[in-house]
């Protein structure tokens, strides 16, 4: 709690906010982050009323609820609809809009067998008692998840239960930075880089920001001190014309990142074309299973395709996630689009850029 204390400190984000100003010297700066909590934590902290006007704060594809694809949602649906199969998965999902709007949370009141998990390791003990049915893990998420999807691959092979597999959706960051900073409508000059993602990359994963677009990046932490730090390095790389990839998290972040952990996922786990929902398909920007795991694949064990489909009317998620425009820009926004009733991902998820622009800014028509 008092470290906690510390990094909240009005005087020390008073310090931190007079260094900003001294670094832009009236200059403006469009950052993007890639981390639901940060989007969280920028809203929830107060800091968008307080950083100055010329800041403009994007939230990118950071949220791994709001950058799952429709096509992968029908996935999710076809599981749903057949016999012998228990899908896990975490609660948020339930609700991602997918073709027509159906999500699991409708297939599971039309009977289908859907269990909320808060750790993949808990869908084992779910395969452990129903040996007669296939338990499929839904395996969705960033860098940050993807080895602990691992490490429960490896445990259903000590435990040699036979009735459990995963669907592999993983996505990776560093492929969707390149692809975001190759749009030429995409005007980001600096990344305020995930946390949790870096504590098992690293840094080197990003070097191509600086040396290949000569954009920073700097990790930062989820407290109002460590995104100001943040925000402060970004603006005075940017000042000084000197581009870099830094590390303002060492608490919890190490520069070479987590290598145990990257290589638990290296041994189940290889590089995939990926889909983004509103962004597209990211040449090696997702992770399934090496051909050896086969009989833990739910895509080639169930022979799993994921079929075209047409994006939601209206929504603007993607568009959102790209930086392109932000959520009360979206004619859907705070209308039709609620948390109650969302229409997008980007509302439906307690991290999501939408969800937390219709909370923590002002009432909506």
């Amino acid at each position: 709690m008092q470290l906690n204390t510390t990094f909240q400190s009005p005087k020390l984000c008073r310090q931190l906010l007079q260094r900003l100003d001294r670094a832009l010297e009236g200059r403006s700066l469009r950052f993007m982050e890639v981390c639901g909590t940060h989007t969280v934590s920028i809203f929830q902290s107060g800091l968008r009323s307080l950083l100055p006007h010329t800041v403009r704060h994007l939230s990118g594809p950071g949220c791994p609820v709001c950058v799952t694809h429709d096509a992968e949602v029908a996935a999710f649906l076809d599981l749903a609809a057949r016999e012998g199969v228990i899908i896990t998965t975490f609660g948020d999902l339930l609700r991602v809009p997918g073709p027509d709007g159906r999500n699991l949370k409708y297939a599971q009141a039309q009977g289908a067998r859907v269990e909320i998990v808060y750790s993949p390791l808990d869908a084992l003990n779910i395969a452990a008692d129903n040996p007669g049915d296939l338990v499929v893990f839904l395996g969705i998420g960033f860098e940050t998840t993807a080895p602990t999807v691992a490490a429960t691959l490896l445990t259903a092979q000590l435990r040699q239960l036979r009735n459990f597999c995963v669907l592999s959706l993983h996505k990776l960051v560093p492929p969707a930075l390149r692809t975001l900073l190759n749009d030429s409508e995409n005007r980001v000059e600096a990344f305020l880089l995930p946390g949790h993602v870096s504590t098992i990359l690293g840094l080197s994963p990003y070097a191509f920001l600086a040396e290949d677009y000569r954009v920073p990046g700097v990790v930062g932490g989820f407290e109002p001190a460590d995104i100001l730090l943040a925000l402060c390095l970004m603006a005075e790389q940017l000042r000084d014309k000197a581009p870099a990839v830094v590390n303002a998290y060492p608490r919890a972040v190490g520069d070479t990142g987590n290598p145990r952990a990257r290589a638990l996922m290296e041994q189940f786990f290889e590089p995939a074309d990926a889909l983004w929902r509103g962004i597209g398909c990211i040449p090696q920007s997702g992770l399934k299973l090496r051909p050896q795991y086969a009989s833990l694949d739910a895509m080639a064990r169930l022979g799993l395709v994921l079929p075209e489909v047409r994006p939601l009317p209206g929504c603007r998620c993607g568009d959102v996630l790209k930086g392109r425009i932000s959520p009360p820009d979206c004619p859907l926004f705070g209308k039709k689009c609620i948390p109650a009733n969302p229409v997008g991902p980007c509302m439906v998820s307690t991290e999501g850029s939408c969800a937390a622009y219709f909370k923590y800014t002002e009432p909506h028509a």
